[in-house]
């Protein structure tokens, strides 16, 4: 079979589940993942077709596709920030939207001179994504991340071992850990959907990315919020900051409570969507 003819055949199979320029991205990148071609080749080789092993392992693909398994799970990668990580069902996959907090957090950092040495805390594992790009491109950090979750810092840890950055691994849960260390910069990515928001998501992230990672309850959905507000308030060095992506339904709600722990100059900043995503701000 031809590759533009198993293009057209991941469309037909998924189109239950994905509309058709979802699903021709998602065969973009197994064919990418498959047969080592670039998303150029790939478009230049249409007309071309694929041996049967490769025919097999696409069709492999499909049938996890199918039953609503994430693209990046079956490969076992995810690309984010100019790097691949690993990712399994211990991590959340890492968001465009989370790369764009990250972006804001090195702009902000090199648009300050000097470069000086920074103390980072990233509070949320996970992948390690945030932590990891942190220390890639902010040489003269030191960075520090924290998490429940010792399957998800396994993971974090391997991809800091690929990516060649050190990174400082803390096992706590941010309810209840305190440390003497002092931080210029305190960022999160904390669980932040409420259960009632369930009904929106697509039935892949529901059944196959850790609930620890995404969800909390209707009744205090802030909780990690204000948990990590109380905490930099302690852990923040003079004219540091504290960032957050956050609930784009919640955004008047963080504001508020941020301004009622003492913290000012708060800037709210959307994602490409247009979607409040992002809080940027440091104590009075």
């Amino acid at each position: 079979m031809k590759i533009g003819e198993l293009e057209e055949h991941y469309v037909l199979e998924l189109e239950q589940l994905y509309d058709e320029y979802e699903a021709k991205a998602l065969f973009s990148l197994a064919a990418e993942n498959v047969l080592e071609f670039s998303p150029t080749k790939l478009r230049l080789m249409k007309e071309s077709s694929t041996d049967f092993i490769h025919f097999q392992k696409l069709l492999t693909i499909l049938n996890d596709l199918k039953i609503g398994k994430p693209i990046q799970h079956i490969l076992g990668e995810a690309h984010f920030y100019g790097s691949i990580f690993k990712v399994d069902e211990n991590v959340l996959i890492p968001r465009p939207e989370t790369e764009e907090l990250v972006d804001w957090i090195i702009s902000v950092v090199n648009s300050k001179s000097p470069a000086s040495h920074l103390n980072i805390l990233d509070i949320g594992t996970g992948s390690g994504c945030i932590p990891i790009t942190l220390k890639k491109y902010l040489l003269n950090a030191e960075v520090s991340t924290l998490d429940v979750s010792l399957a998800a810092i396994n993971v974090a840890k391997e991809n800091a071992d690929s990516i060649g950055v050190t990174i400082n691994f803390i096992n706590a849960d941010i309810l209840n850990f305190a440390t003497e260390a002092k931080f210029d910069i305190i960022v999160s990515n904390p669980p932040y959907i409420r259960d009632l928001e369930k009904a929106q998501m697509h039935n892949n992230v529901l059944v196959h990315e850790p609930h620890l990672a995404l969800f909390v309850s209707d009744e205090n959905p802030l909780i990690f919020y204000k948990a990590i507000a109380d905490f930099a308030k302690t852990n923040l060095k003079p004219d540091g900051e504290l960032y957050f992506e956050i609930n784009e339904y919640l955004a008047t709600e963080t504001i508020e409570m941020l301004q009622q722990k003492g913290f000012v100059e708060i800037e709210l900043k959307q994602d490409m969507q247009g979607k409040d995503r992002m809080i940027k701000t440091r104590l009075l």
